[in-house]
């Protein structure tokens, strides 16, 4: 529920961008210095979160997911730049450590309970941006005004982190801070995060330049142009879910057969000639690089007992998506757009490279093994 109601805004969030550039009046260029301050707010918050939440991860949860729909609520006054920018930072710092949090209490509960649970949760996130953008759309379109719209999300965000604070949403165990927490560099999580970044900075490009590929270069109507990421995204969503379909899954197969569909998807996205080549593209990528997060985050949950090798990994793969935009500029300066997407396909090889040398125990999916939850239960005392 918070993985979806938090898609619910970042989808509703894209379709509403012009009416709250038209209502705070600022330029385009001004917009996304202002749109930056979210990753400004995201990336010292998460790693602050990553050390407050261990053994408390439902509070945890519910407290961000509240203070999310608070930022939220506070957004939809904005109406000037300053304002705007601050409201902003809000909601990328609240963002940001729900986003740690999320990943914090979906992985204490995989390791008290074995149930496979990072690959359906994040599937709800993808889905609801694709629903929620064009809805949002159709509310302007509709004459609902942007405060409304936005008050009516942050309500439902504020709402989901009621299951979280009576601890229903992981269905975990009562919180049991784990012993020795906080007395390592999680260095596990460091290289798992490392894996997810090289991913995100090539699904960021998607997001960002996707519908720009099909429109100015593969001659794709705006229509078609502009359901380039609703494609991906969607894909994406079943990628995660068939990879919970299939429990057997090793991890390193969902590094390698990521690596290998994903990278070469991209490539071709860019460099197709035709939009529907260019959509199948978008459509394998999203499904091959589906899994890959999820299942990182899954083993990083058995590298230790306090959550600490998931907190970073999260937010290591966070910097990622913020860089992207700053990989693909560089690339652009000396390459046409094409060539310099298609050059992000190189991103895969750490994967590849992972998946054929990692040390990755020979476990489905990443999940702890029976032996693995017992060991844990009895250092924790959960």
């Amino acid at each position: 529920m918070v993985s979806a109601t938090w898609g619910l805004f970042w989808g509703a969030w894209g379709g509403l961008i012009p009416a709250v550039q038209q209502r705070a009046g600022v330029s385009t260029g001004t917009l996304g210095l202002l749109l930056s301050l979210v990753a400004v707010g995201a990336i010292p918050a998460m790693v602050l979160t990553g050390r407050l939440a261990r053994g408390r991860e439902s509070v945890a949860l519910a407290v961000s997911t509240g203070l999310f729909g608070v930022a939220i609520a506070a957004l939809a006054t904005a109406s000037a730049p300053v304002p705007l920018g601050a409201c902003l930072i809000a909601v990328g710092m609240t963002s940001g450590a729900l986003d740690v949090c999320l990943s914090m209490a979906i992985a204490r509960a995989e390791r008290t309970t074995g149930a496979r649970l990072f690959q359906p949760v994040h599937a709800a996130f993808p889905v609801m941006v694709v629903v929620a953008a064009p809805l949002a759309g159709l509310a302007r379109q509709s004459g609902v005004p942007l405060l409304a719209i936005l008050l009516v999300v942050a309500v439902l965000v504020a709402a989901a982190g009621v299951p979280a604070a009576l601890g229903l949403t992981s269905g975990a165990s009562p919180d049991t801070p784990a012993a020795g927490s906080g007395r390592r560099l999680p260095l596990a999580g460091i290289g798992l995060g490392a894996l997810g970044a090289c991913m995100l900075i090539m699904e960021n490009a998607v997001e960002q330049w996707s519908a720009v590929l099909l429109e100015n270069h593969q001659g794709a109507l705006p229509v078609v142009a502009s359901s380039a990421p609703a494609v991906y995204y969607l894909a994406l969503s079943l990628g995660r879910l068939a990879a919970h379909a299939m429990p057997g899954m090793r991890l390193r197969t969902i590094l390698g057969l990521g690596a290998a569909g994903g990278g070469v998807g991209i490539v071709l996205a860019a460099l197709a000639s035709h939009p529907a080549a260019g959509l199948g593209a978008f459509a394998l990528t999203g499904f091959a690089f589906g899994p890959v997060i999820p299942a990182l985050l899954s083993h990083a949950a058995t590298r230790d007992g306090d959550g600490a090798a998931v907190a970073t990994a999260t937010t290591v793969s966070y910097a990622g998506f913020v860089g992207s935009p700053l990989v693909v500029a560089g690339l652009s300066t000396v390459l046409p757009l094409p060539s310099a997407v298609a050059c992000l396909g190189v991103l895969a090889a750490p994967l590849l490279i992972a998946a054929f040398a990692g040390s990755f125990p020979d476990t489905p999916g990443g999940n702890p093994t029976q032996t693995e939850q017992e060991h844990h239960r009895k250092a924790t005392g959960s």
